[in-house]
């Protein structure tokens, strides 16, 4: 048995005895959060609590006891918080450390309206949460092939859809009538929202091309949709993915990040081949060096990646 952290004044932990969350305790304790996460950014307080069901086991993973993290997040390079080291897919991986389940349901919203490859979801009614879990798995948020399935299944069973509604009055769950449900293996899939194999650059997602990749591969491999490849990458002119280049699963920005200010072009490079190089939209980076889309930029040249330079 595990110590369970019942929530109390806004999640702040406190460990009360041995005991299992089941399903309906957990929907009773965190069905409000999940409504007001959905009034704040629009994601289907459905969504959030079938994720948060899934991902903590009902509230009961080593995650979710332990850290308050109930939705599997890993730390990022974006990550400033708290830590909690945990075996995952690999030996002592970084995972956020939240100082209430509160702070979990918060920065789980905020992590999907924070990165672009979810934008699209918004786009989603909100009470459509079979297209929102669809959605999640194309994304990338999980790697378990039926991950949009299960989520829809526990909507469903549960009728977690109710909370989407606006006209819905919360219900008053008691503890002493919570079924018993069978707990998921929750080591049957693997919750990694960005994939082992990629890397940031720039705040964009990205991964290095390997031999035999194509559009449609890394699209598939990635769950994304292959119009998707090649936009963020600029590649509807037909030119080959190569070994050794980046492939952004993100839109590329309008300038580099701010420890590349400046490049200096080298033999073979043309402007192309430097915009994926810092993740910069093609026309973009024409734009801050005031050349015509098209120019081939000349070996030595100093181009600018960050600030327009003044023409003279």
């Amino acid at each position: 048995m595990k110590l369970i952290l019942f929530s109390l004044l806004l999640g702040m932990g406190t460990n009360i005895g041995a005991q299992i969350l089941t399903r309906d305790a957990y929907v009773a304790q965190y069905s409000d959060w999940a409504v007001a996460e959905m009034k704040r950014t629009g994601i289907p307080a459905s969504i959030t609590l079938a994720q948060g069901i899934l991902e903590s086991n009902n509230g009961n993973s080593t995650l979710a006891v332990k850290a308050n993290n109930h939705f599997g997040i890993k730390c990022h390079k974006d990550w400033t918080g708290r830590t909690f080291i945990h075996d995952d897919d690999r030996p002592n991986e970084c995972f956020r450390r939240y100082r209430s389940a509160y702070d979990s349901f918060k920065d789980h919203s905020d992590f999907l309206t924070r990165h672009q490859r979810y934008a699209f979801l918004f786009e989603y009614e909100v009470t459509d949460y079979k297209n929102w879990a669809q959605g999640l798995k194309k994304a990338g948020y999980a790697t378990h092939p039926k991950y949009d399935k299960l989520l829809i299944k526990i909507i469903e069973e549960n009728k977690l859809y109710r909370f989407d509604d606006k006209k819905y009055k919360p219900e008053k769950f008691l503890a002493e009538r919570a079924q018993n449900y069978l707990p998921i293996d929750i080591d049957d899939y693997e919750i990694n929202p960005f994939g082992n194999d990629i890397q940031t650059y720039n705040r964009i997602d990205y991964v290095v091309a390997k031999p035999g990749d194509t559009h449609l591969s890394l699209a598939e491999k990635h769950e994304m949709m292959p119009w998707q490849i090649l936009k963020y990458n600029e590649l509807d002119s037909g030119r080959e993915i190569k070994p050794g280049m980046r492939i952004y699963l993100q839109p590329k920005r309008r300038k580099a990040d701010v420890i590349h200010k400046h490049h200096i072009v080298q033999e073979g490079e043309d402007m192309y081949s430097i915009s994926q190089e810092y993740g910069i939209k093609l026309k973009h980076l024409y734009r801050l060096n005031n050349m015509e889309p098209g120019t081939v930029p000349e070996v030595g040249q100093e181009l600018s990646l960050r600030k327009r330079i003044r023409e003279k």
